[in-house]
């Protein structure tokens, strides 16, 4: 009886060991297919850029402003206005951004109102960017009944805000509690702790998480075009419609004159490559710090 059992037990182990085996092996396949084809067009798509965009790429780029239809010019207003806004926002952004991380990650580590806060900072990190660029046009632009470039950077920082919020708040935690305690066993303040202890051995991931956020707004069209709206002059003005690469290229990408058909692919070239040099800079400043295991 029991040598049937054994038998019996056997054999199903042997059957989920083979069922397994499928599962798994069509799980690999499955995901080799999706990652295959994610790179397939992700290929697709900077080779097309890279293709449309070099031949448009030239010195009259860098030191003309966008032109009428029908004549040639560059994108220079579009590359200083985007940034500009840019700068705006992540000046915005970047210290309200690290100040909200800190009390995350110091004063409500286990708080009921922490988690609410984290919660509600992921739905803004997910939300529209369109909304949001809607939102600061009720907000500012109705009001002083003007598109502005500050609209646009305040737009810009509501973006980028909830990464570095959630950027600071994870290496904050991610500070072994030993390096606290051992301040703090000193008779050094909380605050003193904060910036002279915790902000640096944060600081490579906070920087990671505003470069990043940085590489996100850089692209951005949508709030742009509630916010700043655009201008085919020149204006550093913070107080009036100002040019950017992003509504450029939407602008130009749809409009039948070829000339500002190139200026579209050379402006989408000149986006990809500061946001693929933004990457490669957090990501070089994440293995720098990187501890090696043991």
């Amino acid at each position: 009886m029991s040598l049937t059992a054994s038998c019996t037990d056997t054999r199903i182990a042997g059957t989920l060991y083979s069922r397994r085996r499928t599962l798994n092996a069509l799980a690999l396949v499955f995901s080799a297919i999706a990652t295959g084809l994610g790179l397939f067009f992700l290929a697709w798509i900077l080779w097309t850029t890279l293709s449309k965009g070099l031949g448009a790429i030239h010195l009259s780029l860098f030191t003309q402003m966008t032109p009428p239809p029908g004549e040639s010019g560059g994108l220079l207003n579009a590359i200083v206005g985007t940034m500009l806004l840019s700068f705006m926002g992540i000046a915005i952004a970047t210290p309200i951004g690290i100040a909200a991380g800190t009390w995350l990650a110091e004063y409500a580590r286990l708080k009921p109102l922490g988690e609410v806060i984290r919660f509600v900072n992921d739905i803004l990190l997910s939300a529209p960017s369109i909304v949001l660029g809607m939102f600061v046009y009720t907000l500012v632009v109705l009001p002083t009944g003007r598109y502005s470039a500050i609209a646009g950077g305040i737009a810009l920082a509501l973006i980028a805000l909830p990464v570095i919020v959630r950027t600071s708040d994870e290496m904050l935690r991610l500070v072994p509690g030993a390096m606290r305690e051992a301040a703090l066993s000193l008779g050094v303040p909380q605050w003193k702790v904060t910036l002279q202890v915790l902000y640096r051995a944060a600081l490579p991931g906070v920087a990671t998480g505003v470069l990043l956020a940085l590489a996100r707004i850089a692209g951005e069209t949508a709030p742009l075009l509630f916010t700043a709206f655009g201008n085919q002059y020149w204006s550093l003005s913070p107080t009036r419609p100002i040019a950017s690469l992003p509504v450029v290229i939407y602008q130009y990408a749809q409009a039948p004159d070829d000339g500002w058909n190139a200026l579209a692919w050379a402006g989408a070239l000149l986006i990809t490559l500061f946001v693929l040099l933004v990457s490669l800079l957090a990501r070089s400043i994440v293995l720098r710090h990187k501890v090696p295991h043991e």
